[in-house]
């Protein structure tokens, strides 16, 4: 029997990867999307290829409420939920002391407050069965006391998530569910590239964050929790 995943923001991008390559892996997946109906259709389409059930949820995760109906809609349409993947989280590139209260709300709201408004509504779901996941997508160097002048509120929100996925991997070990972060450095798809900061002197290929996404969700992963992973290319060392 297939298991169950949800994917947040996976009409496009990593999300859209990764919800490909949890359908590669044996997984149902539950594709969330909040405007782009179309690129999510498509998603869902290229998951019915891979021979995996798929279902459309759409819904403003920054609202609680919102969050907790797309959880309940993907766990009835898939009979169950063995897998989140929180990927949600959009990204400001500003000078801090440029920043408006507006847009420093808006991107923890985005980036840190869904990820706990989903996950919340999802534990009941991966604890019933004894065995879950949970992955959030972080940010390469989030938990560093460095300055980050121009993605401040940004790296307050993925370092944040990098502290609650900690805290929720102590106390779901018990159950059998593991929590851990894929923290992507400078992507394929980012908005900025900063190459000659990374010592490997490329970015990293979605492929590469599939896979990485594709070990913590595996059978193979059991034994590990409450870590994250950098798949950056030596960047920020």
């Amino acid at each position: 029997m297939a298991r169950a995943a949800l994917v947040t923001g996976a009409a496009r991008g990593i999300g859209r990867a990764v919800a490909l390559g949890l359908a590669a892996r044996g997984f149902d997946v539950a594709v969330h999307y909040r405007t782009s109906r179309e690129d999510a259709r498509e998603t869902a389409r290229r998951v019915r290829r891979l021979g995996r059930r798929s279902l459309l949820v759409r819904g403003d995760l920054t609202d609680p409420e919102a969050a907790r109906a797309v959880v309940e809609r993907a766990t009835r349409g898939l009979g169950g939920l063995a897998a989140l993947v929180n990927n949600v989280g959009d990204y400001l590139y500003k000078p801090v002391e440029e920043v408006s209260p507006a847009e420093w709300r808006a991107v923890l709201d985005s980036n840190l407050n869904t990820a706990f408004y989903v996950t919340q509504a999802a534990l009941p779901h991966l604890r019933a069965g004894g065995w879950g996941r949970v992955v959030f997508l972080g940010y390469a160097g989030a938990g560093q006391n460095v300055a980050k002048p121009h993605l401040t509120p940004y790296f307050v929100a993925k370092t944040g998530v990098v502290l609650y996925a900690k805290a929720l991997a102590a106390r779901l070990a018990p159950h059998g569910v593991t929590v851990n972060v894929v923290a992507p450095g400078v992507a394929e798809n980012s908005v900025t590239q900063p190459l000659r900061e990374i010592p490997m002197g490329r970015v990293a290929y979605l492929e590469e964050l599939v896979d990485a996404v594709g070990y913590f969700v595996s059978e193979s992963a059991d034994y590990v929790t409450g870590q994250v992973l950098e798949v950056a290319g030596g960047w920020n060392l």
